[in-house]
């Protein structure tokens, strides 16, 4: 790592970002999103933290076995047994590294560890020390090190550095920093400790008051070459510095940071629908680059600018973002196989021939139902059509009859392992209704605990989109469908999540 006009993409998405409440991920998730972020182009992917249990372990693991271009990372405490355990969960990786962390504050000293700076700077060195017998690729964070005290802080790095650190990373552990303070001190690092040409110095900000992205920057500017951050800048509390938004915006404005990154951006939006997905939380429609309102004009001012020159109120091209284009559609019903072929692979996606054929009829069923077919809708159909590829358990029918006098009945009618079952139920409502007929039918307990709902696109056809989480037998589980038909969208997602847990 040379280039000094490069920033180099350490994703956190799989480790800090599971750390969201509720964002937990099942190990096939997590392969596919680490997946997507190697062809996104990301440079590390830190896939977990090995010692925390089991399951963590094993996903890293199977990230380390699959992934050929990033560095695969796991992330220690500065503790012999954490170390031991990356080290052999990223052993298969073709490129690794570990990411050991420990506090330097005088809040952490003081009420976390009771040690005062020697017994602190001591257990760093010995960590790196050991870190160093069996691996090259060593990365370091002072834990809460913008809140650190300045002269203890360089005394750690230049020490890490000299037992064969790397990278050292500077937290921002609890988003208290401004981009001027944290820039300081990278600039601090910068001139203060003798050895740093000897490592890469990383940012990792958090966003708890909304400064993460800004102070991720502030950062680079002041010489730091990785940024840390996570897709929809998801993570613990308010989140992690958000990667679409940081890359973005060094290459919209290069005139000002004269730096760049190897990220293809056009794999921004459909990641960020996989995080979305993966995790069960909606991106908001304000969101930069990625939400649903990022390029889009109601404003007549701004609509009139726009279509006279495209650059009076857009600083990005939506495209560059794999934002799809309304521009030049429409497939609709008299749309032929080839159409929808060519439309798919210009969006990117790959499916085998079966399940382009599954897909077709799935669009064809569609679009009786719209009059257009919006690229957004063609998304929507080709994860739904994973999803069911992959699914024990599947919708064959749904009956339902509602109304405000009348109590809600559903009727379902599931494939069970290649076994017909149809059961029905009444509910408080249509949905619950329905939940309850597929419980019945899939002879399981499950409790709704988060049910949220958007359309995929604009007009009164839209694709609805379900979100939900469920507990079945203790164990909290995400699912979602989609359809022109809320109920049917609703059951979807609920099958989707039973299907994780079932046997």
């Amino acid at each position: 790592m040379s280039d000094k006009n490069r920033v180099y993409i350490f994703d956190t998405t799989l480790r800090d970002g599971e750390q969201a409440p509720g964002a937990t991920m099942t190990q096939q998730e997590k392969l596919e999103i680490a997946l997507a972020l190697e062809r996104l182009g990301v440079d590390i992917i830190e896939a977990g933290f090995p010692i925390s249990s089991k399951g963590d372990f094993d996903s890293v693991q199977t990230v380390a076995k699959n992934i050929k271009n990033s560095f695969v990372c796991g992330l220690a405490r500065s503790i012999v047994k954490d170390i031991d355990a990356v080290i052999d969960a990223v052993k298969p990786a073709k490129h690794k590294r570990i990411h050991i962390f420990l506090a330097t504050s005088k809040i952490h000293l003081e009420h976390k560890f009771k040690k005062n700076e020697d017994e602190i700077l001591n257990m760093a060195v010995a960590a790196v020390k050991y870190a160093r017998k069996h691996m090259d690729n060593i990365e370091f964070s002072p834990e809460d090190a913008s809140r650190t005290d300045k002269a203890f802080l360089y005394r750690v790095l230049e020490a890490v550095i000299r037992e064969g650190a790397t990278t050292v990373n500077i937290p921002d552990t609890v988003g208290y920093s401004t981009p001027q303070e944290y820039g300081a001190v990278i600039a601090g690092i910068c001139n203060q400790v003798p050895n740093i040409n000897k490592a890469v110095i990383s940012t990792h900000c958090h966003d708890d008051l909304g400064l993460g992205v800004a102070n991720s920057l502030a950062g680079v500017v002041s010489g730091a070459r990785q940024v840390e951050c996570t897709i929809n800048g998801i993570g613990e509390r308010a989140g992690n510095a958000s990667m679409e938004e940081i890359v973005m915006a060094l290459r919209t404005r290069q005139d000002f940071f004269g730096l760049s990154t190897r990220i293809n951006a056009k794999e921004f939006y459909r990641i960020s629908r996989l995080v979305s997905k993966a995790t069960g939380f909606v991106v908001p429609p304000n969101k930069a680059i990625v939400g649903a309102n990022a390029f889009r004009h109601e404003s007549g001012i701004h609509q009139d600018g726009v279509l006279k020159e495209r650059r009076t109120y857009e600083i990005m091209n939506p495209e560059d973002v794999g934002v799809p284009s309304h521009e030049g559609l429409v497939l609709g019903k008299h749309s032929g196989r080839h159409a929808f072929k060519d439309r798919l692979k210009r969006l990117g996606l790959q499916l085998p021939e079966t399940g382009i054929d599954a897909a077709f009829e799935r669009f064809k069923t569609l679009a009786d139902k719209k009059k257009e077919i919006y690229d957004e809708d063609l998304l929507a159909i080709v994860e739904d059509e994973e999803t069911l590829a992959k699914e024990t358990i599947r919708l064959l029918d749904l009956v339902y009859t509602s109304g405000s006098k009348i109590a809600p009945k559903v009727t379902v009618v599931l494939d069970i392992q290649g076994k017909k079952v149809t059961k029905q139920s009444s509910g408080d409502g249509p949905v619950d209704a329905c939940y309850k007929a597929i419980a019945a039918a899939a002879k399981i307990k499950a409790k709704l605990l988060d049910y949220t709902i958007q359309s995929v696109t604009q007009g009164d056809d839209a694709l609805g989109e379900v979100s939900i989480k469920v507990s079945v037998g203790g164990k909290n589980v995400l699912g979602r469908g989609a359809s022109t038909d809320i109920i049917e969208a609703s059951a979807k997602a609920y099958i989707h999540a039973i299907n994780k847990v079932w046997k």
